[in-house]
């Protein structure tokens, strides 16, 4: 009666009986052995006024995403609530407050043209806590009616047997999700669920059915194990294969009726960040990103939640059958008050939260392992003499002039692929050519000639007492994340730079460009090679988004954006705990004096506009002295850009 007065005072509707679908008015179940072995629905109050829609699969189910990127794709959910989540860190009460964030997510989530579905803990835990209190409250009125003013501390808490809690605890949990669903005008259905609904082919149609039929109507399911009912879990009574888990826990039950529905992911909350390579408590934890099938021996699992009945083990067990069945799963925690109101959302767009389970394995490290080896071979870098570091970045300028056809050719390829989707600024800057790279080459030597005191150099020195000063020298920073969008020649320049300073370097490039910084990367590390720091410069070449990439705060200790003014805001929105050396917009103006020299004047106007006008400090205004207007060298000027081409484009944005 409690769920029903709820409901009717936030809907509105009268409260129902003879419901077995909780939150749905009046729903009959019958099966129709006419037409179908399926069970079919039908509802006895008409909901005339409740727009019903159906949301189509964008995919056919039999196949996990690969990615993590792919996951925005998911249209069928399962969200895993652990007992943890559910319940306060006091294990006295609920966490209503975390609950209603899942809750809202959810909500959203749905609204977006989704199907969800929760499979949610918490009733035996729930349900102890309401029988624990209603014991002591009768304990402590009996001790007081026999025994006046005795001391209650002789009292004792009998062992309280885990149906009987979720017998109490069931009604009281859903309650609390109707209403908070109710808040948004969402409807859901409570579906309780035992071992054997599953392994019985009828029921197990009828069960499909009614979850089908349900999310047809936009209802979120709200699915748990029958526990008042439910016999104890018998060991290895698991089956092997694809088709068969038994139904343990909750982690069993929602990698079961992921792989049953068809989901495309889900979603398992507990209460630590996902997956270790060893106890979460441990000095040398690892939390795993990625976990793929057969890495398991690797594994060293801790002690189970401190309300739930599954642990880590068997989350991961669970997981990697749902993984087998077709459905990606991610394990997140779902109870850290900084992540709580965005995680769901964060998953299903894609964003590196918790351990992501997938069985393509990729070819090579992953962005973290990149970092990793990064920063060790950095270290050696920074270790070497300044003129090791210059042998280095001379051996690079020798092998861009030495394999330019290599370069080219990788160019010409990325140009082809980007001829119908770039704009011609944007492919003036993706292409090399011969004088470009000995014009690159030739930098290369002026940075290795003019880094010679770039680390260890005294700034400043002061004499603090008798026999101590006090020294200012220039050190490597550490590991840098340089992102920069089309222009493949910045590679080779910032990969100096950093060699030069004695920096590991981690370089994202746009991925039209990609063949053309695969090539340029191999010669970096091939000049690295000769003093054994080849690592020290990583290219990312999967499919990391940038995003994800600025949340690598404990790797990572400064990112250097090249290229716009959007992308600069953007990395340094992304990037909360690594600063940013970004810039503003560029003044690239030319002022001509009346006074100025006639040849200077006409060269630095070339070379500032119609050398290389794709680049981003070529000259945006001329600015031109009004003594000069109807003179020699305003006509001079004026046929210049004629002769180049640019006087016309010049004289429309002037007008």
């Amino acid at each position: 009666m409690l769920t029903q007065s709820i409901y009717s005072s936030l809907t509105g509707f009268p409260a129902w009986h003879g419901s077995s679908l909780g939150a749905f008015p009046a729903l009959s179940l019958h099966a129709d052995p006419s037409s179908s072995p399926f069970l079919t629905l039908h509802a006895v109050r008409q909901w005339s006024n409740v727009p019903f829609f159906t949301v189509p699969l964008a995919r056919a189910h039999g196949k996990s995403f690969a990615h993590r990127s792919e996951l925005r794709q998911a249209k069928r959910i399962v969200v895993k609530l652990g007992s943890a989540v559910v319940t306060r860190g006091d294990e006295c009460g609920l966490a209503l407050g975390r609950l209603a964030s899942i809750v809202e997510q959810v909500v959203l989530i749905n609204r977006n043209g989704r199907e969800m579905m929760i499979v949610t803990s918490g009733a035996v835990a729930f349900g102890k806590q309401r029988l624990r209190h209603e014991i002591l409250l009768s304990q402590s009125v009996r001790q007081a009616l026999h025994s006046g003013q005795n001391q209650l501390k002789d009292m004792s808490l009998p062992v309280l047997e885990a149906r009987a809690c979720a017998a109490a605890g069931q009604s009281g949990l859903m309650a609390l999700y109707e209403a908070m669903f109710t808040q948004y005008s969402t409807c859901t259905a409570q579906i309780l669920v035992t071992n054997l609904d599953f392994h019985d082919d009828q029921k197990r149609r009828n069960l499909n059915s009614t979850l089908h039929e349900l999310l047809r109507m936009n209802i979120v399911p709200i699915i748990n194990t029958n526990d008042a009912v439910v016999p104890p879990p018998e060991p290895n009574s698991d089956l092997q294969g694809v088709n068969v888990i038994s139904i343990k826990d909750n982690d069993s039950l929602a990698a079961r009726l992921a792989v049953e529905m068809r989901a495309d992911l889900l979603i398992a909350l507990s209460d630590v960040e996902g997956l270790y390579d060893s106890p979460p408590g441990s000095d040398d934890a690892k939390l795993l990103d990625t976990f793929y099938p057969g890495d398991q021996h690797s594994i060293t699992y801790g002690t189970k939640s401190r309300v739930g009945i599954g642990g880590m083990e068997a989350k991961v067990k669970a997981a990697l059958w749902a993984l087998q069945g077709g459905t990606s799963v991610v394990i997140a925690n779902g109870t850290h008050p900084k992540v709580t109101g965005h995680v769901i959302t964060d998953i299903v767009e894609g964003k590196k939260v918790g351990t992501f389970f997938s069985e393509v394995k990729p070819a090579g490290p992953t962005v973290e392992q990149q970092t990793e080896m990064a920063r060790s071979a950095g270290r050696t870098l920074a270790s070497l003499e300044p003129e090791q570091r210059s042998d280095i970045i001379c051996i690079l300028a020798d092998l861009l002039t030495e394999r330019k056809d290599e370069i080219l050719s990788a160019n010409k390829n990325d140009m082809e692929h980007a001829v119908s989707r770039l704009s011609p600024a944007m492919l003036k800057r993706l292409s090399l050519s011969s004088s470009k790279l000995n014009s690159l080459s030739i930098g290369l030597r002026q940075i290795a000639v003019s880094s010679q005191d770039s680390v260890g150099r005294v700034l400043r020195r002061t004499r603090v007492a008798n026999k101590l000063e006090l020294e200012q020298i220039t050190v490597p920073i550490g590991v840098l994340l340089v992102i920069f969008e089309s222009r493949p020649d910045c590679l080779p320049q910032v990969s100096a730079l950093a060699i030069a300073s004695g920096n590991a370097l981690l370089l994202k490039g746009g991925k039209e460009a990609a063949n053309t910084n695969r090539i340029l990367h191999e010669l970096a590390q091939e000049a690295l090679s000769i003093h054994g720091v080849k690592d020290a410069i990583q290219l990312v070449s999967t499919r990391e988004e940038v995003e994800d990439l600025c949340r690598l705060e404990k790797m990572i200790d400064l990112i250097i954006p090249r290229g716009s003014s959007q992308l600069v805001r953007d990395i340094q929105r992304a990037a909360k705990s690594i600063p940013v050396l970004g810039h503003s917009e560029g003044i690239c103006h030319v002022y001509v004096d009346h006074e100025a020299s006639v040849d200077k004047a006409i060269k630095i106007i070339r070379d500032s506009k119609c050398d290389y006008p794709a680049a981003c400090n070529a000259m945006e205004t001329l600015l031109v002295h009004r003594d000069l207007l109807r003179t020699p060298l305003f006509d001079q000027i004026i046929d210049m850009l004629r002769t180049e081409h640019w006087w016309t484009i010049m004289y429309k944005s002037w007008c």
